[in-house]
């Protein structure tokens, strides 16, 4: 089996650490700590990596970009074609505020949706076809400005809600992997 990649998005620093924006980065870090990886610098500084191999034999990369959400795309490339991987090969983990607190939902491909993260990738990859598990961060009001609340932590309520979120966005990531994307939306979405 080819290898695969699994990018979390999120904003590096303890500034932004357990924000709505990060949600990615926790789906990563669950899946390293399950599959007993370390992230660590590579070859390239603008992402921290672990290479790790799942129960069912798939050798994975983990990323988190260390680039800030919106430039996502430059860290996600380079790493994409150092390991001849297509954008099918990748799977993006990725914070929604359109989505209730704690939904998920996955996609085979699609548009950015408005998210910066996604849209530096799909720039930078020149394709949109690369997986994605959108984790809801919900919105309460709408009206409000959308930096502000993705960068805010979250209430003690939805921080339970979220933290089986993170739990349940690995399980689809695996289910992705082990399965295919048609299965993990039905189990998922």
């Amino acid at each position: 089996m080819r290898v695969k990649m699994v990018v979390g998005l999120g904003n590096p620093g303890r500034k932004y650490e357990r924000t709505r924006h990060n949600v990615g980065f926790e789906v990563v870090e669950e899946l390293a700590s399950r599959l007993s990886g370390r992230f660590r610098k590579g070859w390239l500084a603008a992402a921290e990596t672990a290479k790790v191999q799942t129960d069912g034999g798939v050798d994975l990369l983990l990323v988190k970009p260390q680039t800030y959400m919106n430039l996502s795309g430059t860290a996600v490339a380079p790493l994409a074609r150092k390991r001849g991987l297509a954008p099918q090969d990748v799977v993006v983990v990725v914070d929604d505020a359109e989505l209730p607190a704690g939904k998920l939902r996955i996609r085979a491909k699609g548009s950015a949706g408005g998210h910066n993260g996604l849209k530096s990738i799909i720039q930078e990859l020149g394709s949109d076809e690369f997986l994605r598990v959108r984790v809801g961060v919900g919105r309460k009001d709408p009206g409000g400005d959308l930096a502000d609340h993705v960068l805010s932590p979250f209430s003690r309520e939805d921080r339970r809600e979220i933290d089986e979120a993170v739990t349940r966005a690995a399980d689809a990531v695996l289910c992705i992997l082990h399965e295919n994307v048609d299965a993990a939306m039905n189990k998922f979405n």
